[in-house]
């Protein structure tokens, strides 16, 4: 399943002026909603879409008909009536609400980023790894990141929000093998939070510790656009549309 979560308060756009959840908006003739999700066309018809937002701007008809345009096969849209304690409490929330399976992947993934042309894995570690996080070598204060293992093997040794450990700076896609590692993860979390929110990266130390087996997958800084903020927004605006 790929998971989007979308329920955060846009505080830097309304705060710049604009009418509108980021999701919503417009660019090169299409919603951000519409360049974040086309990452994963690879996958529309294979596999099931869940949609976490919050009850404004009439969402869930949005989510619906921009679904039908991309012709994502199988999208459910689950809505929350309040704010939550982070990313992680919201795809929980989420989660509950879709019944998702405790068997079921999950790959999560930020409505604010554009990752063209999105593949999982294909290496030799992929059938057995518990989860993955997919980084780019970068720097800053406000990425999660992957401390990484020594050898050939893209092992994460630890993992964290906004503290660099390494180079490795997480794009905002994570994977677990099984939802039921991602609810076990963030139970542990509440018991020893680790950050003021409940982030979905931390979640993976809780995983490493009882053994599970967390990858990185490392891919070119210049595949990822990045949307999060007004001032990427209108870059994006001001550039010429590929094609």
């Amino acid at each position: 399943m790929i998971v989007i979560p979308m329920a955060g308060m846009s505080r830097r756009f309304t705060e710049a002026g604009y009418d509108r959840p980021k999701y919503m908006l417009p660019l090169h003739g299409r919603s951000v909603f519409a360049h974040a999700v086309e990452s994963f066309a690879a996958y529309f018809a294979s596999h099931p879409f869940l949609f976490i937002a919050r009850d404004v701007a009439d969402t869930a008809t949005f989510i619906a008909q921009e679904c039908r345009t991309l012709g994502i096969s199988e999208a459910r849209v689950a809505i929350l009536t309040a704010p939550t304690a982070g990313q992680a409490e919201t795809v929980e929330l989420g989660f509950l609400q879709a019944g998702v399976p405790d068997d079921s992947p999950v790959t999560i993934f930020n409505i604010d980023t554009f990752r063209p042309g999105f593949r999982f894995p294909d290496a030799p570690w992929w059938p057995a790894s518990d989860g993955y996080l997919e980084v780019f070598r970068g720097s800053g204060a406000n990425w999660s990141y992957v401390r990484p293992a020594d050898g050939p093997e893209p092992v994460a040794l630890e993992t964290a929000e906004k503290r660099p450990l390494s180079d490795l700076c997480c794009t905002g896609l994570y994977h677990f093998a099984r939802a039921h590692d991602f609810h076990e993860a963030l139970r542990k979390e509440r018991e020893q939070p680790s950050a003021p929110e409940l982030y979905v990266a931390p979640l993976y130390n809780h995983l490493i510790t009882h053994g599970g087996r967390i990858h990185y997958d490392l891919v070119a800084a210049d595949k990822v656009i990045f949307c999060g903020v007004p001032a990427e927004y209108e870059a994006l605006l001001a550039q010429q549309p590929a094609g």
